[in-house]
């Protein structure tokens, strides 16, 4: 009989490849435009989460996870061709940030700290990308941001082992993106209502 924890993980996964074909798609059109610093950031805050949470045993819930990372270099690359590029100081700053959080993680020994580091810089990786889309809105492929709410949900019920390390990442992730799909919603709103 098949492992539910890995039923969970594996629908996790196949959530996580059909939120991002639309916006993969619509990159490739030039519809969505991803902001690249963003991106890289989140590809490289994702991959080292998923290194805290296999090593801290989230076995089937952390597959995701290694998906969003993988997902998010793509994106990246892609964003070189055809996304935003417009890095500001502060971007710097936040990427600088993430290697501080990985250096505490594997050097220092300090997981819970790196953990707190990785998320905030992950959401604050996202401001460049809540700037776009707050004055252009349909740069970004909503259905996405809806898709990954989901899957963040149904990865944290995967865990094999249910801890900070394990699921921090999911939950606050999760919160970030229903947040983010409230924002283009009310956005999108008042922009079609001027039109």
């Amino acid at each position: 009989m098949p492992d539910f924890k890995a039923i969970l993980g594996l629908i996790s996964v196949i959530l996580g490849v059909v939120a991002f074909i639309p916006y993969l798609n619509d990159t490739l059109r030039g519809k969505t435009l991803p902001h690249v610093y963003t991106w890289f950031a989140w590809g490289l805050i994702t991959l080292v989460a998923f290194a805290m949470q296999i090593t801290s045993g989230a076995g089937a819930g952390s597959w995701v996870t290694l998906t969003a990372a993988l997902m998010a270099f793509i994106i990246f690359v892609l964003g070189i061709r055809k996304g935003k590029k417009d890095v500001t100081k502060i971007d710097t700053f936040f990427f600088i940030t993430a290697l501080l959080a990985l250096f505490l993680w594997i050097v220092v020994k300090q997981p819970t700290v790196s953990a707190i580091l990785l998320v905030s810089v992950g959401i604050f990786s996202f401001v460049p990308t809540l700037r776009k889309s707050w004055n252009k809105p349909f740069t970004e492929t909503l259905s996405t941001y809806a898709i990954n709410t989901l899957r963040h949900l149904i990865s944290f019920f995967a865990l094999s082992q249910y801890s900070f390390l394990t699921g921090f990442f999911p939950v606050v992730w999760g919160t970030t993106n229903i947040l983010f799909v409230m924002i283009l919603i009310i956005r999108r709103k008042k922009f079609s209502n001027f039109n």
